[in-house]
């Protein structure tokens, strides 16, 4: 087979593992937004199975000996080439996941569902300690996926390199280092003057109307809609089926009316950048994400850099006065904009600011290299999760369900 015709196969493979992955991905998103909770065992039986369907695509020896024969030929040697970008990327892809064993795989598919239903009624419920053994279940196992793919002694780098190829753990934790360092004193400086300025933001919101308001916005920002949903979740996300079909869950406060605009704003973000890939190259890495990190900030260049700028609202305020009058029509729009640029220190990171929502992905960092290298067993997270809020942003959760 010469390596045209290895090529053209490759690509027919990997659009055929596409399409059989979007089912896993339309089960994970019916999951978050419609699923009854007594459906949770089955639908991870489901999500299992196909995990090791996805597995076994993925792992089909036909991919070694394709990749193989367009490999050093002529078609990949332009290195930016999409054939070359393709071939390198399967390539990778390939070799990673042959390493780690089916079973594996079916198991983290079956428990991490379980466990983001536990977490969600857990969450509900102020029960943390209900869903500390789910947690130590699924660090387990990402312990073993960890050490199937391999690493150099820093278990992170292993699970890093799949959300952001290349990137290490000693890169982020130098990052974030510095990060840190900038931002904990900000955070302090700006502390009091949030406390003194009026926030317009609080109140009493219809529910119904503040969607129909997200929904225009998004929609006006260029999400399109008959290629896509917006509906109600837990917890916000994006997630893309296929062509033509790119999903965002969000939520909404009935007390504060900018929680939902700008969670909406983020996932239209992901979701414009899922909706700008070429649809020619669907199925093939080409067709997809670069990586996390790039994902990442085209939902905050929409939520923060667009959202919260002076040209956006001097369009979209009158509206939200329109929509809702008693809250805003006798509120200039610099007060309103001086709510939302607000700097101050919140417990939840998806509703933080443009200054203190780095903070919380460093808590994160800091707490999951702990609990993958197993210096940090779940039940001990409230403790160190409440004394690095307190730390780097001088708040402390009243309870579990807000830390």
């Amino acid at each position: 087979m010469n390596p045209e015709q290895a090529y053209s196969e490759l690509v027919r493979l990997s659009r055929e593992e596409s399409v059989l992955s979007s089912c896993v991905d339309l089960l994970d998103w019916d999951q978050e937004i419609y699923m009854p909770p007594a459906g949770t065992r089955h639908r991870s039986e489901q999500m299992a199975l196909l995990a090791g369907l996805v597995h076994d695509r993925a792992t089909d020896p036909r991919y070694d000996e394709l990749l193989s024969a367009v490999e050093g030929s002529s078609l990949v040697a332009d290195p930016d080439s999409p054939e070359a970008v393709n071939v390198r990327e399967l390539r990778r892809g390939y070799d990673r996941e042959r390493r780690i064993p089916r079973r594996l795989v079916e198991e983290m598919a079956r428990v991490t569902l379980r466990a983001s239903k536990a977490w969600a009624k857990a969450r509900k419920e102020n029960d943390f300690k209900s869903f500390a053994p789910w947690l130590d279940k699924v660090f387990a196992l990402s312990r073993e996926e960890a050490d199937s793919v391999g690493h150099n002694g820093t278990r992170y780098d292993a699970l890093l390199d799949d959300y952001e190829p290349g990137m290490t753990t000693e890169s982020v934790s130098a990052l974030f280092t510095r990060l840190r360092a900038d931002l904990v004193p900000m955070v302090d400086e700006l502390r009091g003057q949030a406390a003194a300025a009026a926030n317009v933001l609080e109140g009493t919101f219809d529910l119904d109307r503040q969607r129909v308001f997200t929904d225009s916005i998004v929609s006006a920002i260029g999400f399109d809609f008959n290629g896509g949903r917006l509906d109600i979740a837990h917890h916000p996300f994006c997630t893309t089926l296929g062509r033509g079909d790119v999903r965002i869950g969000t939520r909404y406060q009935k007390n504060d009316v900018s929680r939902g605009i700008f969670a909406g704003l983020h996932e239209a973000g992901h979701a414009l950048y899922e909706q700008g890939l070429d649809a020619a190259h669907y199925g093939t890495p080409m067709g997809e994400a670069v990586s996390i990190g790039v994902h990442e900030s085209q939902s905050r260049l929409w939520e923060n850099l667009v959202g919260r700028s002076e040209g956006f609202w001097l369009h979209f305020y009158p509206r939200l006065q329109g929509t809702f009058p008693d809250a805003f029509q006798d509120v200039s729009l610099e007060t309103f904009r001086r709510s939302i640029n607000r700097v101050e220190p919140h417990l939840i990171r998806v509703e933080a600011d443009e200054v203190t929502y780095n903070l919380h992905v460093v808590i994160r960092f800091e707490l999951e290299r702990a609990l993958l290298n197993g210096d940090l067993a779940a039940a001990d997270l409230p403790g160190a999760w409440n004394e690095l809020y307190q730390r780097y942003l001088g708040i402390t959760p009243p309870d579990d369900r807000t830390g």
